[in-house]
């Protein structure tokens, strides 16, 4: 089974990450619109993506929820009816949520550099780095951690989960706005409703209510 080392950070600075993968990159960025429909599986994530009405493919892939460097394995089937699978899928496992994104691509050797704008949670890098067959773990894990070091990526950063998580679930909202690294995602202002399926609400008593939870911060600490 083809396997993946993988990094989800949040991004601070996006310009500087684009400055920083355009300079290790040998060929020009590719920019792709995404949009990745998630269904119910046990054991792993299943998802569709759609690139265009005739362009998709169906991932399962399993992989740990650890802040920081893990491996992922996969398998990838291509479509060409991407809404057809989508109707049956939904219909006989049942969809949690979408996530819609701008990915911008760069590939430098091995590893693919993501540049995510997600809708509703803003700008996130992605690294994998994609395993050969004679290459172990570890090694994929070295080469990760290289790549840290080249964005600069402070372990505040660092998501443990899917963007999925981070927009239909109440513990991955919360694990992304607890990190201190959250509020440069984007500018809160009071009263304002979030584009996230987690109904988190920014109210002008300064929390952030997440369903039936609310988790406290400074309003004058908020950062764009």
């Amino acid at each position: 089974m083809p396997a993946n080392v993988e990094i989800k950070a949040i991004l601070h600075n996006r310009m500087a990450a684009e400055a920083i993968a355009a300079r290790l990159s040998d060929r020009a960025p590719e920019t792709i619109e995404q949009e990745d429909v998630f269904f119910r599986c046990a054991g792993a994530r299943l998802k569709l993506r759609i690139l265009g009405p005739k362009q998709g493919a169906l991932i399962r892939y399993a992989r740990p929820d650890l802040a920081g460097i893990r491996s992922s394995q996969y398998v990838i089937a291509r479509t060409t009816e991407p809404e057809a699978l989508r109707e049956i899928l939904g219909q006989t496992l049942g969809v949690i949520g979408v996530v819609r994104k701008t990915r911008t691509l760069y590939q430098v050797g091995q590893t693919r550099i993501h540049l995510d704008r997600v809708e509703g949670l803003g700008n996130f890098l992605e690294l994998e780095v994609v395993l050969r067959p004679e290459q172990t773990e570890a090694e994929g894990k070295t080469i990760a951690q290289a790549w840290l070091e080249n964005f600069r990526i402070e372990d505040n950063q660092l998501v443990a989960v899917a963007y999925i998580d981070l927009l239909v679930s109440p513990t991955g909202s919360e694990q992304l706005l607890r990190s201190p690294s959250a509020w440069r995602l984007r500018l809160f202002d009071p009263g304002r409703r979030l584009k996230t399926r987690s109904r988190c609400r920014v109210q002008k008593l300064g929390s952030v209510r997440l369903t039936n939870r609310s988790v406290d911060f400074p309003a004058e600490g908020i950062q764009p």
